[in-house]
């Protein structure tokens, strides 16, 4: 099965983030299986929120040089804007599932990406979020995918 796979900042940071040990591995395992088979997506929300967290919270973190280097590659994802359309599929997300504001946006830019399933360790696992499955980057690796 082929099918896009929206990416959250965690697996971005934990990619990045040295001091993770094994959840550094396996986001660095989902991620060169995203980009070898050009299945990755994300929002601009997610590249904002990754820029900040590696600059300016994890220890020891990036230059701000790097990490622009790395945005500026992920943008061949097809970055989701948040526009009025992820605005209103959000306020959707947050009504019916009870999910914070920024984790219903990315659940709605997730939708609006087509993609079947959302990389993140921040909902719950397995989670039907209106035709998005949750997968736990750290339940496995991209075999996951199969199933």
């Amino acid at each position: 099965m082929t099918a896009p796979v929206f990416v959250d900042t965690n697996v971005l940071v934990y990619a990045r983030d040295a001091a993770a040990g094994a959840k550094q591995e396996a986001a660095m395992r989902w991620m060169a299986h995203l980009w070898r088979t050009r299945e990755g997506r994300l929002s601009y929300q997610v590249l904002t929120e990754f820029y900040l967290t590696v600059t300016a919270k994890l220890r020891p973190g990036m230059s701000g040089a790097a990490a622009r280097g790395d945005i500026r590659a992920l943008t061949a994802w097809r970055p989701i804007p948040v526009d009025g359309a992820v605005m209103e599929g959000a306020w959707l997300m947050q009504d019916r599932y009870g999910l914070s504001w920024w984790d219903a946006v990315i659940a709605a830019s997730a939708q609006a990406a087509e993609c079947p399933i959302l990389l993140s360790e921040d909902f719950q696992a397995g989670q039907d979020l209106g035709g998005v499955r949750v997968v736990s980057p750290f339940a496995g690796g991209p075999e996951l995918l199969r199933g």
